[in-house]
């Protein structure tokens, strides 16, 4: 989700910017940050941003997940939204009549999700949440519905996410094919809209001929097959995501038993190294103790070597 600093105001740059380092927060500073900025801005005579940031929403656990993927795995995140946007091109070029490459982009778009569930997985694990199947079922569905919109305007973008993003359903994936005209070309670029129902026209309005009432027969049949086609794989798709974030979580498991383990031996360890200290350091005491007796020993040993001396001389003066 590209954000143009340059077309705001600077003020307007740095709330933006204030704003951005609130979801990039551990989940549980959000609301004291929020309310802490908020006050500030509003000491600082800016009421209307300051009302905006208080109504600021926190996200769920799933939405704050896909948003640090947006803020510290941009790349990989990147990879996820151009495979969504050339898999629906290649269905549109399909549709117009085109040879197009599908299958690449849609591995593509596989191997990214399941990239970004082990991402997300272990970014909510470092956090201190647990990655229950759940969550990890929100965040892929999340991701899946975001790789399906990647490139249109005015649709879910990540960042800022509070809440689960759904994929389109089957209408809306339909008006996300671009209408064609009788000669197979694009008539305009795609856009998500809510349909209608529309009342029938009555009989006696005849404005339209056989042939242009055939030629949207046909393209309304292509947009439901097209949508047909993309609700199939984006049911594929989730459904390898969540074995990729079961597969993570089992992963994360085994992590979590092998540093309990770790964590043992080196308390182990620790125990041991310092049991070993207080022996070192006993035998240290008992050295000094040893050499203090061996000095008292050897200076005896010297008072008597002396005074033996002193009784040989006194001998030897008497004869």
């Amino acid at each position: 989700m590209a954000r143009d600093s340059k077309s705001r105001p600077q003020g307007a740059t740095d709330v933006q910017d204030e704003i951005d380092a609130l979801y990039q927060l551990p989940l549980g500073e959000f609301t004291a940050a929020r309310n802490t900025l908020a006050t500030r801005l509003k000491k600082g005579g800016d009421p209307k941003s300051a009302e905006h940031v208080k109504a600021l929403t926190k996200p769920s656990a799933p939405a704050w997940a896909v948003n640090q993927l947006y803020w510290h795995h941009r790349v990989a995140l990147d990879r996820l939204l151009t495979a969504g946007e050339q898999f629906r091109k290649a269905q549109t070029a399909q549709l117009a009549g085109k040879s197009a490459n599908i299958r690449e982009p849609l591995e593509a778009r596989r191997a990214a999700l399941a990239d970004l569930s082990t991402r997300a997985a272990k970014i909510l694990a470092e956090a201190g949440s647990a990655a229950a199947p759940d969550t990890m079922r929100r965040v892929t569905t999340t991701l899946e519905a975001l790789s399906t919109y990647a490139g249109i305007p005015d649709t879910p973008q990540p960042g800022h996410l509070t809440d689960d993003v759904q994929p389109p359903g089957f209408e809306a994936l339909a008006a996300l094919v671009p209408s064609v005209d009788r000669a197979g070309r694009p008539a305009g670029p795609p856009r998500v809209i809510k349909f209608e129902q529309k009342p029938p026209k009555k009989a006696d309005r005849k404005t339209s001929n056989a042939g242009d009432e055939q030629a949207r027969a046909a393209e309304r049949q292509a947009q439901r097959a097209a949508a047909k086609a993309a609700v199939h794989e984006a049911e594929h798709a989730l459904r390898d995501s969540r074995k990729a974030a079961q597969r993570a979580e089992e992963e994360l498991k085994k992590a979590a038993a092998q540093s309990k383990e770790t964590e043992a031996a080196k308390l182990k360890a620790e125990q041991a190294l310092e049991r070993a200290s207080a022996d070192a350091d006993e035998a240290k005491k008992h050295a000094r103790a040893v050499a203090a007796k061996a000095e008292e020993a050897a200076q005896e040993v010297e008072d008597a070597e002396r005074a033996l001396a002193k009784a040989r001389a006194l001998i030897d003066d008497s004869i």
